[in-house]
C-alpha cells in the first residue's frame, strides 16, 4: 500500500471517533475557537480548531465565515467561545470571551510608533493585570460583578478619548466594537480571557502549511481534519498518539 492509501484507511477508520469528538464539543460548556488559512487545490481554505476540556477537534472548510459555526456547532450551541475579534463569532454567539493576549500585542505594536500608542498600550496592560490578580484570588460573584463594572467605567474612558494617531484611533474602534465580550471572563470563572489554547492547537497545522503547501482535494481535507482532530485529542488526554495509532491499524481489518 502508498503512503496515501495507508492514510486513507486510517482516516476511514477514525472517523467514528472524530464524529465523537465532534459531538463532545457541541456540547462544551466553553470553546476555545480560532482559525488559520490552508490551500486546497490552490484555492484559499480554513483549518478551524475548536478546544474544549477532553476534546479538540479540527475542520477543514473553504469559509471562514459563521456558516462554518452553524454547521459545525449547529444553531442551538448554547456554550460560551473565547475568540479573536474576527466578525463570524459575534455574528454567530452573544456568549463571547475576547482574546485579551490578541489585543495587548496589537496595543503593542504600537508602543514604538507614537507617545500615544505607548501611553494607551501601558494602559491596557494595567488594566489587564489588576484584572489578572483579582481572578487568581477567586472573589466571590458580588466583587466579581463589581470589578465588572470598574473595568468596563476604566475602559470605556480610555476608548472615549480624543487620539491624534490613526492607528492608535483604530484600535479604540475596535475595542468599542467588541465592548460586550472583553469583560465575561470577570463573572465567569472557568472562563479564560485569551485564545492561547486554541492558537497552540493550530500551531502544529501552521508549521504543516509550510512543509507541505497545499491539500489536494476535499478528500484530502476530510483525511487531514480526522487524523489530526483524533491525534490531538489523544494527547490532551494524557495518551502516546503513536501507541493509540499502532492499535487503530490493529484493530482495522
Amino acid at each position: 500500500s502508498t503512503v496515501l492509501d495507508l492514510t486513507r484507511r486510517a482516516s476511514d477508520w477514525l472517523r467514528p471517533r472524530y464524529e465523537k469528538i465532534l459531538q463532545e464539543t457541541k456540547s462544551a460548556s466553553i470553546l476555545y475557537v480560532d482559525e488559520t488559512s490552508m490551500k486546497v487545490d490552490g484555492e484559499k481554505g480554513w483549518i478551524w480548531t475548536f478546544v474544549a476540556d477532553g476534546a479538540i477537534l479540527f475542520a477543514m472548510r473553504m469559509s471562514r465565515g459563521k456558516k462554518v459555526l452553524e454547521e459545525v456547532l449547529g444553531d442551538d450551541f448554547n456554550g460560551k467561545i473565547v475568540a479573536d475579534g474576527w466578525r463570524s463569532y459575534p455574528a454567530y454567539t452573544s456568549n463571547l470571551q475576547r482574546c485579551w493576549a490578541h489585543l495587548l500585542r496589537e496595543a503593542d505594536d504600537l508602543k514604538d510608533k507614537s507617545e500615544e500608542g505607548k501611553r494607551v498600550a501601558n494602559e491596557l496592560h494595567r488594566i489587564y493585570d489588576e484584572l489578572i490578580k483579582f481572578i487568581e484570588k477567586d472573589p466571590p460573584p458580588r466583587e466579581r460583578g463589581k470589578k465588572k463594572e470598574w473595568a468596563i467605567a476604566t475602559v470605556k474612558d480610555l476608548i472615549e478619548q480624543d487620539y491624534g494617531n490613526e492607528k492608535v484611533g483604530k484600535l479604540m474602534k475596535k475595542i468599542k466594537n467588541g465592548f460586550d465580550y472583553w469583560f465575561t471572563f470577570l463573572t465567569d470563572p472557568e472562563l479564560e480571557p485569551t485564545n492561547n489554547r486554541a492558537e497552540r492547537a493550530l500551531r502544529e497545522h501552521v508549521v504543516q502549511r509550510k512543509i507541505i503547501g497545499t491539500l489536494r482535494n476535499e478528500k484530502g481535507m476530510r483525511i487531514h481534519e480526522t487524523i489530526t482532530t483524533v491525534l490531538a485529542t489523544w494527547e490532551q488526554n494524557g495518551l502516546d498518539p503513536h501507541e493509540e495509532m499502532l492499535k487503530a491499524f490493529r484493530n482495522y481489518s
